[in-house]
């Protein structure tokens, strides 16, 4: 079962908080940026660069951290992007209670996953 609107809301005003506090400067966005997307009952973080090959104004998204609410336990599972190019779960901290504890995992980044 996807978020609720309210759900939703919170989770769009965390984690764009989150986004807009690690973006770049503006005048370096072109050539690398963070955005985010919720899909069902999760949400994704990805780096934005444009394709090296192709057009000029392409890009490509890289994910590189996502949460994914359960419901029955009321609690967000946390991943990270591992260089096999598949979702891992995140062995230091595999759930946290709310999205706000997630951006800040990712922030802290204390194990190098999420920027390296």
């Amino acid at each position: 079962m996807a978020l609720s609107e309210f759900e939703a809301a919170r989770v769009k005003k965390a984690v764009g908080a989150f986004i807009e506090r690690r973006r770049p400067p503006p005048q370096l966005r072109a050539e690398v940026d963070l955005g985010f997307h919720i899909s069902g009952h999760s949400v994704e973080l990805f780096e934005v660069r444009p394709t090296w090959q192709g057009p000029p104004d392409e890009k490509l998204e890289h994910p590189f951290a996502k949460a994914t609410f359960v419901r029955s336990k009321n609690h967000w599972r946390v991943f990270w992007m591992r260089q096999d190019l598949k979702w891992h779960g995140y062995d230091p901290a595999p759930h946290v209670a709310t999205i706000e504890e997630f951006t800040a995992l990712v922030q802290e980044d204390a194990h190098a996953c999420f920027f390296g």
